[in-house]
């Protein structure tokens, strides 16, 4: 789950991490009210969606007037804001920050993240905040300084004095980071970014932005958190998918993906990218999915209309393959299904299974293998399309008539 950076500093300050001081509105009443309340003579106009790169998209900007407070937060807010996080659509910006202006010497980065490889936390800081850590990681990668957290001890307080070296920053910068990296572990997160951290021209390092994010298994431990979800800014598939609990996420391709597993799923959508074809989503229907659970899952897949076709890989383990199919039938029956559906099915009740498909007198493709199906479904929507029209010919010039003499 993502939050919103007012929220994600809210949360930042519970842990001690300085920031600066900022109102979260939703109207450019409240904008001008909010300045007017923090007083000084400079603030940021910020739009608050869950994507990164605002800045560069036009929605972070400065004003020096209670006016330009308001002639900017007219603009922003309502505006489709697109940045390289969010695609060529855009998001909407429903929310704003006003935020007191900062004086900014130096700009830094710091992210924290769960490195699997390591199965620890891994701290990374750099000298070039303010820009894409991805950009900095593939042209200058030795700007980059990273610390690995063993969890038993925690960020201790010399990798915390390495962390500020590193960054050129004063040895006062320690407790910061050790509250970082208290407020990751304690809130259950998945990342943290300060992008930029910043150094002011009085020596303080201050917390200019906030990105959280944080693992959804976990949420059942801070309702506090989970009251931050801002559906607006989520995909309304994705929405619906997680009433089911099913796991959703949507893609950019024409074939639906309904399998169960992650490991599968993922390799699933590889095969049918082996095979030319392009997957719409990733949907995890998990181990104990029923009838009704599979026909939410059609629906959901359905839902997008750049979808094919559908592919469904069951491996029947804690799943039953005759469970899956009459889920598949049932599906199929109910949301009136007209595109290709190839269905592979291996391991419990499998030969039940794939009897009830067969003798369901649905059109559907039954697939021995992986490869077998990642085949059938990109030939079946192949297969569908409509061919293109002839071009008309141009209709014939009426001959002309004999000029009578």
């Amino acid at each position: 789950m993502k939050i919103h950076e007012y929220q994600g500093k809210e949360i930042f300050r519970k842990f001690g991490v300085p920031t600066p001081r900022g109102i979260a509105c939703f109207s450019v009443e409240e904008a001008v009210a909010a300045a007017k309340q923090l007083g000084g003579k400079v603030w940021v106009v910020k739009a608050q969606i869950h994507a990164g790169g605002r800045g560069k998209g036009g929605g972070v900007k400065v004003a020096k007037s209670l006016d330009e407070v308001r002639d900017l937060s007219k603009k922003i807010l309502g505006m489709q804001l697109k940045t390289h996080q969010t695609g060529p659509q855009g998001q909407k910006v429903r929310r704003l920050l006003i935020e007191e202006g900062a004086d900014i010497k130096k700009e830094l980065y710091l992210g924290m993240v769960v490195d699997r490889g390591t199965q620890k936390v891994v701290l990374m800081a750099s000298t070039e905040g303010g820009m894409d850590i991805e950009e900095v990681a593939a042209k200058t990668p030795q700007k980059i300084f990273k610390v690995f957290v063993d969890p038993a001890e925690g960020l201790t307080a010399n990798d915390a004095a390495e962390v500020a070296t590193s960054l050129g920053l004063p040895q006062t910068a320690r407790g910061i980071f050790q509250s970082l990296y208290k407020c990751f572990l304690d809130s259950d997160a998945s990342l943290v970014e300060v992008n930029p951290l910043i150094l002011t021209g009085k020596g303080e390092v201050i917390a200019l932005d906030s990105k959280m994010n944080f693992d959804d298994n976990a949420l059942f431990r801070h309702p506090d958190i989970a009251a931050l979800r801002d559906l607006d800014e989520e995909d309304p598939l994705e929405i619906e998918a997680s009433k089911y609990d099913l796991n959703y996420i949507s893609l950019d391709g024409n074939i639906g993906c309904m399998v169960n597993g992650a490991g599968l799923a993922m390799a699933t959508m590889d095969t049918v990218k082996l095979f030319g074809g392009s997957p719409a989503n990733f949907l995890d229907v998990g181990g104990s999915a029923t009838p009704e659970k599979v026909t939410a899952a059609f629906k959901i897949m359905l839902s997008n209309p750049k979808v094919k076709g559908i592919l469904v890989n069951i491996f029947g383990g804690i799943m039953q393959c005759d469970t899956i199919a009459k889920g598949v039938i049932a599906a199929a029956r109910d949301v009136k299904l007209n595109v290709p559906l190839v269905v592979r099915m291996k391991g419990s009740n499998e030969d039940l299974g794939k009897k009830l498909l067969k003798d369901s007198g649905l059109p559907i493709i039954s697939a021995d293998s992986m490869g077998d199906a990642g085949k059938k479904i990109v030939a079946a929507i192949k297969a569908k399309k409509p061919a293109k029209k002839k071009k008309a010919a141009p209709p014939k010039k009426p001959a002309k008539k004999a000029k009578k003499k």
